[in-house]
C-alpha cells in the first residue's frame, strides 16, 4: 500500500465567486481524496491528503479544465511533512486575515447562461419568469461586490434572507447554485417595480414584479421612455422602430447626434440590423455580451438593404446619422431577457446620465436629474454597489478592440509573468486620464484596471473617481506608495495625485509623471507585457507634450525607459485654445491662414465659413497673426475635425470623434461605390528637413484637400474620394516609417486608431511588409488605456 501524501494548494486568479470551491470538491470526490478547501486572501487554499499519483491527476485536471468562468493564474503547490487527520474532503467557511493584503482578481459581471435561460422560460421551474435568476456560471459579480472574500454577507445580497428551498440548493457542492451569492428566487430574492412619471416629475404609484414588467412592455410600445435598471445601472430606453420615440429621446437628452446602441431580441435580430464577419459574431454573443459595433443595414425602397439583403428591419434613421455603424447588443440578464421577450423588437439602451457623467445607479437619481427625460422607472430593490457601464468594442482584422472597458471585461486583472511587485513592499496607483478615465493598481503579481469612470469634467464625474478608489482600496486594502500621472498639471487626475502626494507625505520620486502619448504606447507593451524597445504611432486629439505643446501625432522609438520621437506632423495653431475644439472652424481657419490671405479663405465656399460672417473670420485672423489666445498643436484628430468642416460634414462638434466617424463613412462609401481614381493631392514633409523627426506638412495638407473639394465640386462623389485618400495617405507615410524599422514590433494606438479604415490600412501594410504588429487586446485604445501604461511605466521606475 502506498503511504498517504498530503499537500496544500494555493491556487489565483479569478477563483471566488465562479464556483471554483464545488469544482474542486467533485473533482476530490472523484479521485477519492480528502481535504478541504477555502476562500481566503490569497485566493483558493486546498489541502489533499491522499495517493500521491491521485493528488497529481487532480492537479493536472484543475489546471487544464477549470469552472467555466475561472481564470487561473498559478498555481502554488507545498508537500507537508506532517499529515493532518480527513475522513472526507469538505468545504469550510471562507476566512478574511485581517493583516494580509488580497490577492485575488475580482470577476467581471457575466451574462445569464444557457442553463438559468432555460430556467426561466421553463414552467415547471421555480425560477419561471424570475429576473435575478443566476448561478455560479453567470450574473452579477463586480457590481455587488462590498468587500472580499466574495460571500453573500459581503455583497448586496446580505439583506435578503434565502428561502429553504434556494439554501438548499446553496449549501449542495453538487448543485451549480451551490455558494452563488446571489441566488434567490420570487419568494426570498429581490424584486421589480414600476413607476410613472407625471408632469410634475412625480411617481404617481408602484406596481410588483411581473405586472411592473408588463407596464414597462406597455409604455415602451406607446413610444415611452423607460428608466430599466440593469446590472450596472440605468438604461434609458425607448422603440428603436419608432422614430418620434427616438427624437423625443434626443430632444430631452439633448443629445443631438451622439450615436444610441440598441438591444436586440437574439443573433437572428441581430443580423437584420446589421452585417458583420464570423469574428464579430462570436463577440457579440460571447458571455461578456459587449456594445459591438457594425457595419448598418439600411433598408431600401425596394425592401433591400445595402448588402443586397432582403427585409432589414426599418431602424430609426436618428439612431446614427450620417455614420455607417451602429452599436449593437444582446440580453444578458434575465430581466432582459424577459423584456425582449415581450417586445420582439429593437430597442435603444443608452446608459443612463446626464451628458459626460457617470450612469446612475438608484431611482433616487434618476428622479432627481432625468425626471424631465423618462416617462416611466423599471426599478428592482438589489442595491448597485459599484457602478458599470456597457463595454463598447469592435472588431477589426479579426482582432478585438475595446473602446470602452466596461461590464463584463472589467476589472481588467493581468497576472504578472514575472514577480517585479510580489516580493517588494511597493505597491503602484496610476490615475489614468482626464477623459475616459479609468485607474489601476499594481501589487502583488497582479496589474488590474478598473472600469471605465468617464470624463472628469464635472465634479459628479471626479467624485465617481474617488468612490472608484475607494472600491479598490476597500477591496484590496490597498495602500499606494507610488503614485503615476499624467504630465498635464491642470488635468483632474494630476491634481489629485498632487494633493494625495502631499497629504500622505510621500517622496517627490514616489510621485512620477510621464507623457500622455508614451503611456499610450506603454499601455499595450503592459498588455504585453514587454519592456523592450517598440515602434509606437500614438495619434489621438491632444495630450500634453514635453516642449508645452499640444501633441497628438507621435511616432515614437519607446520603451520602458523613455521615448525618442521619429515623427510628427506639423505644428498648427488652435485659435482661442480649446474653443477651437468645440469649434472646429477655427481649426480649419488656422491650417487655411499658413497657406492663403484673408481674402482668399473668405471667398472659399465653406459653409462653416461663411456663416461666421468676415468681420467673425477677420478679428479670427488677428488672433491667429499676432498669436494671440492661440495654442500649438500637431495632433491629428485635429486635422479630421478640420477636413470635416471643410466638407461640409459638420459645424461644430456635436460629440467626440465625429468628424472622425463621418470621414471613415464617406470613405468607405467611395470604395465600395467607386472605382478608386488617383487625386491631385499629396502628404509632404516640410522641406530641407534631414534629420529626425520627420514633420509631415499639416497646413499644405489641409489646404490641398480644401482646393480640391472646390475645384472639383462639380464631381458628385469628390467628398467620399477625398475622405478615402485623406485615410490612405496618412496610412501610406505611417508604412514609410515603418519600413524603416522593420525589426521592430509596431504598436497603433491613440483615439484616432479606433477608425477602423485607417488601422485595417495599418495592418494590412505592415503584413504586406512582414513587421510585427502588438494589438491592444482587452485595453482600450483610446484614453481609457494610458492608467495601464502609467502603470507599466511606475513598476519599472519606484525610487
Amino acid at each position: 500500500m502506498k503511504p498517504l501524501q498530503q499537500v496544500t494548494i494555493i491556487v489565483k486568479g479569478i477563483v471566488q465567486g465562479v464556483g471554483f470551491r464545488p469544482f474542486v470538491f467533485r473533482l476530490a470526490h472523484q479521485l477519492n481524496l480528502v481535504g478541504s478547501v477555502l476562500n481566503n486572501h490569497l485566493g483558493v487554499t486546498i489541502v489533499l491528503q491522499g495517493n500521491s499519483e491521485l493528488i497529481e491527476q487532480f492537479i493536472d485536471k484543475l489546471a487544464k479544465s477549470p469552472p467555466p468562468l475561472a481564470r487561473i493564474d498559478a498555481i502554488e503547490v507545498t508537500h507537508q511533512a506532517q499529515l493532518s487527520l480527513f475522513d472526507q474532503f469538505s468545504i469550510i467557511d471562507s476566512h478574511a486575515a485581517t493583516d494580509e493584503h488580497a490577492n485575488v482578481a475580482i470577476s467581471a459581471d457575466m451574462s445569464i447562461c444557457r442553463d438559468c435561460l432555460n430556467d426561466i422560460n421553463d414552467p415547471q421551474n421555480r425560477h419561471y419568469q424570475y429576473p435575478f435568476t443566476n448561478c455560479t456560471n453567470c450574473g452579477p459579480r463586480y457590481t455587488i461586490i462590498n468587500a472580499l472574500p466574495y460571500d453573500r454577507c459581503n455583497t448586496a445580497m446580505a439583506d435578503f434572507e434565502m428561502c429553504d428551498d434556494c439554501h438548499a440548493a446553496y449549501i449542495n457542492p453538487m448543485n451549480r447554485r451551490y455558494h452563488a451569492q446571489p441566488v434567490s428566487c420570487p419568494h426570498c430574492g429581490p424584486q421589480l417595480t414600476f413607476s410613472v412619471i407625471n408632469a410634475r416629475a412625480e411617481c404617481l404609484y408602484d406596481s410588483s414584479m411581473l405586472m411592473a414588467l408588463e407596464q414597462a412592455v406597455e409604455m415602451i410600445n406607446r413610444g415611452g421612455i423607460v428608466a430599466i435598471k440593469g446590472l450596472g445601472g440605468f438604461h434609458l430606453v425607448c422603440d428603436a422602430t419608432n422614430n418620434e420615440a427616438v427624437a423625443a429621446l434626443r430632444q430631452r437628452k439633448q443629445r443631438l447626434a451622439k450615436p444610441l446602441a440598441i438591444m436586440v431580441t437574439n443573433l437572428a435580430q441581430a443580423k437584420l440590423c446589421v452585417s458583420g464577419t464570423e469574428t464579430e459574431w462570436q463577440v457579440l454573443t460571447s458571455p461578456e455580451k459587449p456594445i459591438t459595433l457594425m457595419t448598418k443595414r439600411v433598408a431600401s425602397v425596394d425592401g433591400k438593404d445595402n448588402c443586397g439583403n432582403i427585409h432589414p428591419i426599418a431602424l430609426s434613421p436618428l439612431l446614427a446619422p450620417g455614420i455607417d455603424r451602429l452599436g449593437v447588443f444582446l440580453p444578458y440578464t434575465p430581466l432582459h431577457h424577459l423584456l425582449m421577450q415581450r417586445l420582439h423588437k429593437p430597442i435603444v439602451a443608452t446608459s443612463a446620465n446626464r451628458s459626460g457623467e457617470p450612469i446612475i445607479g438608484n431611482q433616487a437619481e434618476i428622479e432627481q436629474h432625468l425626471s424631465h427625460v423618462v416617462d416611466g422607472i423599471l426599478d428592482h430593490n438589489r442595491p448597485i454597489i459599484n457602478a458599470c457601464d456597457d463595454s463598447v468594442v469592435q472588431v477589426i482584422d479579426g482582432q478585438l478592440q475595446v473602446i470602452r472597458l466596461a461590464r463584463g471585461y472589467a476589472p481588467l486583472t493581468i497576472n504578472l509573468h514575472s514577480p517585479m511587485l510580489s516580493n517588494s513592499k511597493n505597491s503602484v496607483l496610476a490615475v489614468g486620464a482626464q477623459q475616459k478615465n479609468t485607474v489601476a493598481f499594481g501589487f502583488a503579481d497582479n496589474l488590474i484596471v478598473s472600469p471605465h469612470i468617464g470624463d472628469l469634467f464635472t465634479l459628479e464625474t471626479e467624485q465617481y473617481f474617488s468612490r472608484s478608489l475607494a472600491t479598490f482600496k476597500r477591496l484590496y486594502d490597498f495602500i499606494p506608495s507610488h503614485i503615476v500621472h499624467d504630465n498635464h498639471p491642470q488635468y483632474a487626475p494630476t491634481q489629485w495625485a498632487v494633493n494625495y502626494q502631499s497629504e500622505h507625505r510621500l517622496l517627490p520620486s514616489h510621485c512620477i509623471g510621464i507623457q500622455h502619448h508614451f503611456a499610450h504606447v506603454l499601455s499595450v507593451m503592459a498588455m504585453h507585457q514587454r519592456t523592450e524597445q517598440v515602434l509606437g504611432f500614438s495619434f489621438d486629439g491632444t495630450g500634453l507634450g514635453d516642449d508645452g505643446t499640444l501633441w497628438g501625432s507621435e511616432v515614437m522609438l519607446a520603451d520602458v525607459h523613455g521615448f525618442t520621437t521619429v515623427a510628427h506632423f506639423s505644428s498648427f495653431k488652435l485659435i482661442g485654445g480649446e474653443q477651437a475644439i468645440k469649434h472646429p472652424v477655427r481649426i480649419l481657419l488656422a491650417l487655411l491662414f499658413e497657406q492663403m490671405s484673408l481674402e482668399q479663405v473668405l471667398s472659399l465656399p465653406i459653409a462653416a465659413i461663411a456663416d461666421l460672417g468676415s468681420k467673425t473670420v477677420t478679428n479670427l485672423y488677428q488672433l491667429w497673426r499676432n498669436n494671440s489666445h492661440c495654442i500649438e498643436c500637431r495632433s491629428v484628430g485635429r486635422l479630421f475635425d478640420a477636413l470635416a468642416v471643410a466638407l461640409g460634414f459638420i459645424g461644430s462638434s456635436q460629440y467626440e470623434g465625429q468628424a472622425g466617424m463621418m470621414i471613415e463613412t464617406a470613405a468607405n462609401a467611395y470604395y465600395t461605390e467607386s472605382n478608386i481614381e488617383p487625386l491631385s493631392v499629396t502628404l509632404n514633409t516640410l522641406s530641407d528637413q534631414e534629420s529626425l523627426p520627420i514633420q509631415w506638412h499639416s497646413s499644405d495638407f489641409i489646404t490641398q484637400l480644401v482646393n480640391c473639394a472646390v475645384e472639383c465640386s462639380h464631381n458628385p462623389l469628390i467628398k467620399k474620394q477625398i475622405c478615402w485618400h485623406f485615410i490612405n495617405l496618412v496610412s501610406q507615410q505611417l508604412d514609410r516609417v515603418g519600413q524603416q524599422y522593420p525589426q521592430l514590433p509596431q504598436v497603433f494606438c491613440g483615439g484616432v486608431f479606433q477608425n477602423k479604415t485607417l488601422l485595417s490600412q495599418c495592418i494590412d501594410d505592415c503584413k504586406r511588409g512582414q513587421r510585427q504588429i502588438l494589438p491592444s487586446g482587452h485595453i482600450p485604445i483610446n484614453d481609457g488605456g494610458i492608467a495601464l501604461g502609467q502603470l507599466w511605466y511606475g513598476i519599472h521606475h519606484m525610487a
